[in-house]
């Protein structure tokens, strides 16, 4: 009896693991050199100064990896999810993304109605916003200029890995 308890138990927590891989449940790694998770993003950074893009580091990229996705979206905003910048096709060999720079791969329309990065910049109150990186298992089909719903339907199903870092803003006035 003991034994089919555990043999049970084992097939439910491989087959779990195995459905959090395919959920892209696998862990990966992003990080600034300017503001730890959870902390304050510098106005730099934002539509309060220059509005560049921060450095940011991945690690973690499982060697299956075909693309990688970055996207940068802010849960706090009005009118709902609002997403300050979509790029898809990364190299999974990039591990570095410069200051003031932008990855090599294709760049989808933001929610600013442009293209490339646009900065934090709420309303009012304190926003978070989440720089998100997924590892796909291929390369993504889809146009420069695309609309983050394209982006979600056409990564789903793909993501083998994630990981995320979650920055603050709140207007100085």
């Amino acid at each position: 009896m003991k034994i089919n308890i555990v043999g049970a138990c084992a097939i439910v927590a491989a087959t779990t693991a195995l459905s959090l891989l395919a959920a892209g449940g696998a862990k990966m790694k992003i990080t600034s050199s300017v503001f730890q998770h959870g902390g304050n993003i510098p106005s730099k950074f934002t539509c309060d100064g220059p509005d560049t893009t921060p450095p940011l580091q991945i690690e973690e990229v499982p060697p299956a990896a075909k693309s990688l996705v970055l996207i940068v979206d802010d849960p706090d905003a009005p009118s709902g999810l609002f997403t300050h910048w979509i790029i898809w096709n990364i190299s999974p060999q990039a591990n570095t993304i410069a200051e003031g720079s932008a990855p090599k791969g294709v760049q989808g329309m933001n929610d600013f109605g442009k293209s490339g990065y646009g900065g934090p910049c709420p309303p009012s109150g304190t926003h978070r916003y989440f720089f998100k990186i997924f590892a796909l298992d291929k390369e993504l089909d889809l146009p420069a200029g695309s609309k983050r719903a394209q982006l979600d339907a056409a990564m789903k199903g793909h993501v083998i890995a994630q990981g995320e870092l979650m920055g603050r803003y709140s207007r100085q006035k």
